[in-house]
């Protein structure tokens, strides 16, 4: 995002680049707990006091301007203001809202964005109409470029490495020209959703703003944490007794995120809730690919061995039912999918009609079991239980924060999207969405280990953490991982943690 400032040696404005990041939250006015007014500047003279609450006013601003002030932190935050007429008469556009930040001379900048922008969409464009990029590119036709008096006619060219830079192309000729950034609300290629803002390539979160990182749940709420939805996951493993088509499980109405799969020669099959197949019905095969079925978009694959796999992103606008293709003993059909609480309980019902006891959903913190290979003989003694996990140390305290920041390669906030526990560490999947500190480039997707079963401190699923990890690499050279030291620096992400690790930064250089 763009951000202004003014600057404190003068009256002209300095144009600088921030990547989205959470404002601050409201903080007291200066640096004397309790005082709600603003302080006055020293270079006025409070009114005569006429009450208790002026007389410790005028006090208070007697002793910061008697000793030069200590004001400390950072500044204070306008309101928003209204947001901007779209900046598009026709199609996709944008919109700007601004705020100022007010500061003293001794505080330091607002953390934020002085300015945030929006998507808006206006009535499709008529056919024919000149792109946004090409309208800007034709605005130097004719005029004389690159310090000769000889013109040429541009149009844009999207091989430069930049896509928000106004490259245009000489037409006729084997060279293009750079005239500077495109204006704000160009598409940063021609069909792409993202558009450009000061120079910059974003994307709109859930929310609508673009370079936010708000994303929808696996309920489809923005900004959510599942707690709407209910997670069902199961294995059906009847066997059948003749070859041809068994009920597996009933996907309601309204199901995200939907997953099948298994691995056999037998094959999957899908049907729609006016009893037609949507693929593989009435004993043939369905080319990989694929489908639409219940406002949804079914993705159907085959691998070159024998395994078949089902995804959806739904949600379905009706119900589907899962079938299965029976040519050999099933070894086993995992699915899953998330369902919205209000249609758990028709559900169940609907459920014990296709032959099946249903259980209560699995808590997110499910994680996926292989699936069973009928060949695999289950064990005749009982397999010892782990041992429960030790309280982890305490990790609390500015010295702890200071020491793994400046310690660390990489200090980041992330969301865990999934924990995998083997013998002697834990993997977690994690999203990148705001970086303080790497040593070299980090994925939007990364893996972070921790040493052992029982990590310290435990990363929850779905929840957003400030992590400080370390590069390490295998003497080999065939592994490089993040790793979050056992007892590392881990928190949930807040406003005050932010605040936390943006002041340690000042102690570690990068």
């Amino acid at each position: 995002m763009t951000s202004f400032f003014r600057d404190e040696k003068g009256n002209s404005e300095r144009l600088s680049y921030y990547l989205k990041s959470h404002s601050q939250s409201g903080q007291s006015w200066g640096s004397t707990p309790g005082l709600l007014a603003p302080p006055l500047p020293c270079t006025l003279c409070p009114p005569r006091p006429r009450s208790l609450w002026n007389l410790l006013l005028l006090l208070w601003t007697f002793l910061n301007c008697g000793l030069g002030g200590n004001a400390q932190g950072p500044g204070e935050w306008t309101p928003w203001g209204s947001w901007s007429r779209c900046s598009s008469s026709c199609g996709r556009g944008l919109s700007v809202r601004s705020r100022r930040c007010i500061r003293f001379p001794r505080e330091e900048l607002c953390w934020g964005d002085t300015h945030e922008y929006r998507l808006c969409q206006q009535p499709d464009c008529p056919p024919g109409a000149m792109p946004f990029r090409d309208l800007q590119c034709a605005l130097y036709n004719g005029h004389p470029v690159l310090g000769t008096q000889k013109t040429y006619q541009w149009v844009p060219f999207y091989g430069a490495p930049n896509h928000c830079d106004l490259n245009c192309l000489a037409v006729g000729h084997d060279f293009y020209h750079s005239f500077g950034r495109v204006l704000d609300g160009t598409p940063c290629s021609p069909g792409a959703q993202d558009l450009c803002v000061a120079g910059r390539c974003l994307s709109a979160g859930c929310d609508g703003l673009l370079g936010s990182d708000a994303r929808e749940d696996r309920c489809g709420r923005c900004g959510g944490a599942n707690d709407s939805c209910l997670f069902v996951q199961r294995v059906f493993r009847d066997a059948g007794a003749f070859a041809g088509y068994w009920n597996v499980t009933l996907i309601p109405e309204g199901a995200r995120h939907i997953r099948a799969a298994h691995r056999s020669r037998n094959h999957l099959a899908l049907m729609g809730g006016d009893g037609r197949y949507v693929l593989n019905g009435n004993w043939a095969v369905s080319p990989a690919g694929t489908y639409e079925a219940a406002g949804t978009r079914v993705v159907y694959t085959r691998a070159t061995g024998p395994e078949e796999t089902l995804r959806a992103a739904g949600p379905t606008s009706q119900d589907l039912l899962l079938q299965v293709l029976l040519q050999e003993p099933n070894p086993g059909i995992e699915f899953e999918f998330w369902l919205p609480r209000e249609r758990y309980g028709p559900f169940q019902a609907q459920a014990q009609v296709l032959g099946w006891s249903p259980r209560q959903p699995q808590p997110r913190e499910v994680e996926p079991q292989p699936l069973e290979s009928p060949t695999v003989i289950p064990p005749r003694t009982p397999i010892p239980t782990p041992e429960p996990c030790p309280p982890c140390p305490d990790t609390r305290g500015r010295a702890h924060r200071l020491l793994h920041y400046c310690g660390s390669d990489f200090v980041f906030r992330a969301r865990v999207l999934g924990r995998v526990r083997q013998a002697q560490e834990t993997r977690y999947e994690v999203r990148v969405q705001l970086i303080y500190k790497n040593r070299s480039p980090l994925r939007a997707l990364e893996y972070v280990w921790a040493p052992s079963r029982c990590p310290c401190p435990p990363l929850a699923l779905h929840r957003d953490y400030l992590l400080a990890a370390r590069r390490l690499i295998s003497p080999d050279g065939t592994q490089d991982r993040l790793l979050l030291p056992h007892a590392g620096y881990a928190r949930l992400w807040s406003p005050a943690e932010d605040s936390r690790v943006r002041l340690a930064a000042r102690h570690c250089p990068l």
